[in-house]
C-alpha cells in the first residue's frame, strides 16, 4: 500500500491543514534568492576570490547574535551559496583547533558536509536553512574554542621548509607515518599547491582510516571535507589540508608508530590481510544469506574474526555488497540497541569509509576500507557494551512485522517521541508494504530542519538518509527502521534558530 502523499503535496502541506510536517515558518526562505542545483554540485563554479577572505572575515567577527542579519543582507546583494559555503568552511578550519580530540567542538567543521548534504536533498527555495544553522553553529564552537584552547588559530606555513613539488609526497608519508605534525604542515601545503585532489585524498583515505583514536571522526573529517571541496573548488584546499594532516596525527601519549596500542592494531594486521584477497574479489554475487552470516559475526565476534570473515567471503565469491549490507545494517541495529554517541559514530563512520571505498580509484585502498570498517564496528560495539543498558534487538526483530502500515506519517513521527522501538517497527512495516520512501525521508528531513540543535542531528540523519540507498532492497528498510531512533519526532520543540532566522531575514 501506498502512501497517499506525494512529495510535492507533502513538502507544500499547509499549516491550515494540520500537518505536522507543514512549513510554516520555513516558507520565509522563500524571499531568498534559490539556490541552483547546478550551484551545490558543479566545483568550478566558485573560485578563490578576492572576497572570500572578507567573507571569512566578517563571519569570524561579526557577534553571533547579529551574524545571521549581517548574512542574510549579503545574501540579498548577491552572496551565493557557494561562496557563502567555501567562507564557512574556511572559517572553521582557521578557528578552531582538532584537539584534544577530532570531534566535540570541531563538529563545526565536520558538519559542513552534512548541512550541504541537507540542502542538496532540499527543495531549491529551502537550501538556505541549513547552512544558516551551520553559521550559528560556528559562532557557538569558535567561543567554545576560546574557552578551552585560548582563541587558537591556524599559524601561517612555514614557507621556508615547505617542499619542492616532486619531493612533497614522499616527505608528507614519511612525516605521517612518524607522526611528525611540522614536517607534515609544510609537505600537505606543497601538495595543495602541485597535486590533484584524487592524488591527495588516495593518501588522506588510508592515513583517516588507520586508527580507531577519535571513535571514527578522522575517516568522517576526511570523506566530508573532500565532498566540501568538490562544491568549493579546489583553490581553497590548502587550509582545509593543513587542518586535515594535523587532525589526523592526534593522539594520547608516546608516538603511536612505537607502540602497540589497540587503535592501530587492525591497520597493521589488515595491511597484509589485505593481500590475500583474490585478485577477482569484486566479482562476487550478491548473497543475502551471506550477509545474515556476516552480521552474526559482527555482532559477537572480534575485530580480528571480522575481517577474517570478510576475507573469506570475498574469496568465496561473495560481492563486496552483501558485506556492505552487513555493516550498514549492524550499525543501524547499534541505534535499535542504544541510541546515543557510539551507535551514532557507528553509523557515521561507515558513511564515511564507504564513500571513500566508492571513490577510490586504488584497488588496496579499497580493500582496506573494507577491512577497517569491519574492524571498527566490533570495537564500537564493546564500547557501547562498557555504558551498559544495550537493548537485546536486532533488525529481524523489525522485519517479521510487514502488515500494511498507515500512511500516516504524522502520526508515526509522534509516535516515534513517546514509544521509539514501536515506531521503528510501524516504519519498516510502512517501506516493506509500499510506503514511499521519499516521503519518509522528506518527512524526516523538514523534521530536521525544524528541531535541530547538536551537529550530530545532522552529520547522523545526512549519513543514514544517503546510505539508505547504499543497501541492497532486501535489506535497506530494515537499516533505516533501526536508524529511526535516533531521528527527531513532531514531540520535540522547533529550535529557537527558525525565528531568529525569520526575523534576521524579514
Amino acid at each position: 500500500m501506498r502512501t497517499g502523499l506525494n512529495r510535492r503535496a507533502f513538502l507544500g502541506s499547509s499549516v491550515a491543514a494540520g500537518s505536522a510536517f507543514a512549513l510554516g515558518d520555513l516558507a520565509f526562505f522563500q524571499s531568498l534568492p534559490p539556490v541552483s542545483a547546478a550551484e551545490l554540485q558543479r566545483s568550478d563554479v566558485v573560485m578563490l576570490r578576492p572576497e572570500i577572505e572578507p567573507i571569512v572575515r566578517l563571519i569570524e567577527t561579526t557577534p553571533r547574535s547579529e551574524l545571521l542579519e549581517v548574512i542574510g543582507r549579503r545574501i540579498q546583494k548577491g552572496l551565493s551559496y557557494t561562496e557563502l559555503l567555501a567562507a564557512l568552511q574556511l572559517a572553521g578550519v582557521r578557528n578552531v583547533e582538532p584537539r584534544p580530540s577530532v570531534g566535540f567542538k570541531f563538529h563545526t567543521v565536520l558538519v559542513v558536509n552534512s548541512t550541504h548534504l541537507a540542502s542538496l536533498a532540499s527543495p531549491p527555495e529551502h537550501r538556505w536553512l541549513p547552512i544558516f544553522w551551520a553559521l550559528d553553529y560556528f559562532k557557538a564552537a569558535a567561543e567554545r574554542d576560546v574557552r578551552e584552547r585560548g582563541d587558537w588559530t591556524m599559524a601561517p606555513v612555514e614557507e621556508s621548509k615547505v617542499p619542492k613539488p616532486h619531493q612533497a609526497l614522499e616527505q608528507f608519508r614519511e612525516a605521517m607515518h612518524d607522526w611528525d605534525e611540522s614536517k607534515a604542515d609544510t609537505a600537505i601545503a606543497s601538495l595543495a599547491r602541485s597535486a590533484g585532489a584524487h592524488e591527495v585524498y588516495e593518501e588522506m583515505f588510508r592515513f583517516g582510516a588507520r586508527d580507531f583514536r577519535s571513535i571514527g571522526h578522522k575517516a568522517i573529517f576526511v570523506a566530508n571535507s573532500y565532498r566540501t571541496i568538490q562544491c568549493i573548488g579546489w583553490k581553497h584546499a590548502e587550509p582545509i589540508l593543513r587542518s586535515l594532516a594535523y587532525a589526523l596525527l592526534m593522539h594520547e601519549d608516546g608516538n603511536p608508530r612505537d607502540r602497540n596500542d589497540p587503535a592501530d592494531r587492525p591497520w597493521r594486521r589488515n595491511q597484509e590481510l589485505a593481500r590475500s584477497i583474490r585478485d577477482d574479489w569484486r566479482d562476487g554475487n550478491i548473497d543475502s544469506k551471506a550477509t545474515e552470516s556476516f552480521l552474526q559475526t559482527l555482532r559477537t565476534g572480534s575485530s580480528d574474526d571480522a575481517c577474517d570473515d570478510v576475507v573469506q567471503l570475498l574469496n568465496s565469491g561473495v560481492s563486496p555488497q552483501s558485506i556492505w549490507d552487513a555493516m550498514y545494517v549492524v550499525a543501524g541495529e547499534m541505534i535499535l540497541q542504544q541510541p546515543g554517541i557510539i551507535a551514532i559514530h557507528a553509523n557515521t563512520t561507515t558513511n564515511a569509509l564507504g564513500y571513500a571505498y566508492r571513490t577510490s580509484a586504488n584497488d588496496e585502498t579499497r580493500r582496506l576500507m573494507m577491512l577497517q570498517n569491519a574492524a571498527f564496528l566490533p570495537m564500537f560495539r564493546e564500547n557501547m557494551k562498557s555504558r551498559g543498558n544495550v537493548r537485546q534487538l536486532t533488525v529481524q526483530s523489525l522485519m517479521g512485522n510487514d502488515k500494511p502500515e498507515s500512511s500516516d506519517l504524522d502520526h508515526l513521527f509522534d509516535e516515534l517521541g513517546s514509544n521509539p522501538v514501536s515506531a521503528a517497527g510501524k516504519t519498516y512495516s510502512y517501506l516493506a508494504s509500499g510506503g514511499s520512501p521519499r516521503d519518509f525521508l522528506d518527512a524526516a528531513r523538514v523534521l530536521i530542519y525544524r528541531k535541530s540543535r547538536d551537529a550530530h542531528d545532522y552529520k547522523f540523519s545526512s549519513a543514514v538518509l544517503e546510505d539508505f540507498y547504499h543497501v541492497s532492497p532486501d535489506w535497506r528498510n530494515a537499516y533505516l527502521a533501526a536508524n529511526v531512533l535516533n531521528l527527531k519526532n513532531t514531540r520535540q520543540q522547533d529550535t529557537p534558530l527558525l525565528e531568529r532566522s525569520k526575523s534576521a531575514l524579514g
